[in-house]
């Protein structure tokens, strides 16, 4: 029985993040400047007339932070919640081009972050498994994916930069509305009912990291402690039923809000009133939606269950890595090596995802 839930609802995060913005100094100027979008031709002009160093150049930082960046659609145009086709081709080419190379939720939170030295990680977020993320196109039988989403956009630059990997977290809904459902349903946006497991048996192959975010987006601040429990077990067991056996290690949370009582967001179980199975879950990280970048793996105040992010959109990205570059920011790597930091560390290997 296919379960149905509310449309998503979007409720406009800037205030949060501003505030949480400013306990990450410099970076309360970042989600200041990203209210007042610029120009891109002017962000381009910046962008142009910045040269990238070269790794060598970089001292080694391991206790700097890391942007983990979110997204949502990819389409034609900038909005609040879309990032255009060109401007995430753009964002891709930046970060290469200024030392940033991806990693997995996983990989940050087990300390697996085996970069050359001089180069820094970032980790790519896409929530809400919009058809913009991983479109289908059926040629002639033959499903291929569409070089205008997101994933279309990252293979490409992939093939072109091979040491660009396939490192990013698809924090996925099964069963939300509009097509936010594996990537697409019902023929919304061209996409088949019957393509949805397969995208994401795809992603893993890849090697990237699939992560829960509730069944049909629930605002988990507003429900009871059994609904919440619902909400995230039925997301992380519909990703088991796409991927037998997928260790599911990172939640996102819906809107960044937390349920009343925190821990169920790390842990909890729910019991399928239809069967009577139980189904228990226990991540190793979870994402709030904004904050700035993250704190090092090495830093003793890590705190994997309250990874900060940073919301792209407008010049947030351009913004958010200048006060990177800022002296003693910036996290980078001191060369490739065996870390082993955290509970779920023994269990990263080297797909990426952990599994």
């Amino acid at each position: 029985m296919r379960v149905t839930g509310p449309r998503i609802t979007r409720q406009l995060h800037v205030t949060r993040s501003v505030l949480s913005a400013r306990r990450h100094r410099p970076f309360a100027r970042v989600a200041r400047r990203a209210l007042g979008v610029a120009p891109i031709a002017a962000v381009l002009l910046v962008v142009a007339a910045r040269r990238p160093d070269a790794p060598a150049s970089r001292p080694p930082n391991e206790l700097g932070r890391i942007p983990i960046l979110e997204y949502h659609l990819i389409g034609d145009s900038d909005t609040r919640w879309t990032v255009s086709r060109d401007h995430f081709r753009r964002d891709l080419a930046m970060l290469y081009d200024r030392g940033y190379r991806p990693i997995t939720v996983a990989q940050l939170v087990a300390g697996q972050i085996d970069l050359p030295a001089g180069l820094s990680p970032v980790v790519v977020t896409f929530d809400d498994a919009s058809p913009s993320q991983f479109r289908y196109l059926d040629h002639d039988g033959t499903l291929v994916v569409d070089p205008g989403s997101a994933l279309g956009i990252w293979l490409d630059f992939h093939a072109r930069h091979p040491d660009w990997a396939n490192r990013a977290d698809f924090c996925v809904l099964p069963a939300a509305a509009a097509g936010h459902a594996f990537f697409g349903d019902r023929g919304i946006d061209g996409q088949l009912s019957a393509w949805r497991f397969r995208k994401l048996q795809y992603l893993a192959q890849l090697g990237f990291e699939l992560c829960d975010h509730t069944l049909w987006h629930a605002n988990l601040g507003k429900y009871s402690d059994a609904v919440v429990q619902e909400q995230i077990a039925r997301g992380a067991l519909a990703i088991d039923s796409a991927v037998p056996g997928y260790p599911v290690r990172t939640f996102a949370l819906p809107l960044g809000v937390w349920p009343k009582r925190r821990e169920l967001a790390s842990a909890g179980v729910w019991r399928d009133p239809r069967t009577g199975r139980e189904v228990r879950y226990a991540f190793d990280a979870i994402l709030e939606v904004a904050g700035g970048p993250a704190r090092s793996p090495h830093d003793p105040a890590f705190d994997p269950h309250r990874l900060p992010r940073v919301e792209v959109f407008g010049n947030a990205l351009e913004h958010t890595l200048d006060a990177l570059d800022e002296p003693g920011q910036r996290y980078v790597s001191a060369g490739p090596r065996a870390i082993s930091r955290s509970p779920g560390a023994e269990r990263a290997t080297d797909d990426g995802t952990g599994r």
